[in-house]
């Protein structure tokens, strides 16, 4: 999964992806390996030898407060998708489009049914992953042919939950 953000007044990128039993977090490129443990609202992050106490706190406009060992980081999310093909920003090929989970997560909401018609980006399904909320969009414009998922299921990375033909 990918993010942009801004934070004191500069952009950066941070790309998530399940690597064994943690996670491969690059920031603008550079890999950390990371082992999370999450208890209630809170994450705590082991970076090497390394450990961060983080919690999230959402603002209105789209702000967020990231805290780090209860330091408080105001975060702008700029924007939040997946890379390759099947996921959401981006892709418009033809034919069906399977959305998948970027990586484990709970089904928060189905926004939608089979039979329902979507515009290119609208929202479909909103996955719970490392304690934080992410909709996924429909890559393309079209018909929801299938949904495979519903709320409150636990769904593995790269499950597919919603068909778009």
């Amino acid at each position: 999964m990918r993010f942009a953000f801004q934070t004191a007044g500069k952009t950066r990128v941070l790309d998530i992806s399940r690597q064994g039993s943690g996670y491969l977090v690059r920031v603008d490129g550079r890999p950390h390996q990371v082992d999370l443990a999450t208890g209630g609202r809170s994450w705590s992050l082991l970076i090497g030898s390394r450990s961060y106490d983080v919690a999230f706190a959402e603002q209105p406009g789209g702000m967020l407060v990231v805290y780090v060992n209860g330091r408080a980081i105001p975060v702008s999310r700029l924007q939040a998708g997946r890379t390759g093909s099947g996921g959401a920003a981006g892709n418009t090929q033809e034919g069906p489009q399977r959305v998948t989970a970027p990586m484990p997560g709970r089904i928060i909401k189905v926004l939608v049914k089979p039979g329902d018609m979507v515009a290119a980006r609208q929202g479909l399904v909103v996955v719970e992953a490392m304690k934080m909320e992410n909709e996924l969009r429909s890559p393309k414009a079209g018909t929801v042919t299938e949904v495979r998922v519903t709320e409150g299921m636990s769904v593995e990375a790269k499950a597919v939950l919603v068909v778009v033909d």
